[in-house]
């Protein structure tokens, strides 16, 4: 099952009515509004799909009321909340980790594993930077977010000699 079907699936969960259409506006990539998101049908690439529509997504778990006017601090926080849903969905810690056992190292190889835009994941491992700072530790996993690298750490028991 592809991102694009599963962030569909999960749509379908939550009762969401899912439409693409072509907008005027070609800066408009999604929107989301009572319980309907629509996905602008020119987007190029699944990947970005995969982008917008889990930020569409995070609008109906974190926002509320007509949010459209950006220019008003409330909204923006908002709109900030939807995206950072979106990174922790599609780029969660786990997936980092399960990247990196995998071997996958590179951002444009992280970005193709993850199943979004490179400009998504860069935006995800800022988000992630602002919560949590430098690094994060995740089970037996540190995650380092500047520059991006992830250490296994092992743990030894040491005994004292008597």
């Amino acid at each position: 099952m592809t991102t694009y079907e599963k962030l569909t699936a999960e749509t379908e969960k939550e009762d969401i009515y899912l439409v693409e259409y072509s907008f005027d506006n070609k800066k408009i990539k999604g929107l989301y509004i009572d319980k309907t998101i629509t996905i602008n049908k020119n987007i190029k690439t699944e990947k970005e799909k995969n982008c917008v529509l889990a930020e569409e997504l995070g609008h109906h778990f974190t926002s509320t009321g007509d949010i459209l006017n950006q220019k008003k601090t409330e909204n923006e926080r908002q709109e900030k909340k939807a995206r950072n849903w979106a990174y922790e969905k599609l780029v969660s810690l786990d997936k980092l980790i399960s990247a990196y056992v995998l071997g996958v190292r590179d951002k444009h190889e992280l970005a193709d594993y993850l199943d979004v835009t490179v400009d998504f994941l860069k935006e995800a491992i800022k988000h992630y930077k602002e919560k949590y700072g430098l690094y994060t530790q995740v089970n037996k996993y540190i995650i380092y977010f500047e520059p991006l690298g992830i250490l296994r750490k092992e743990f030894e028991q040491c005994q004292e000699k008597k």
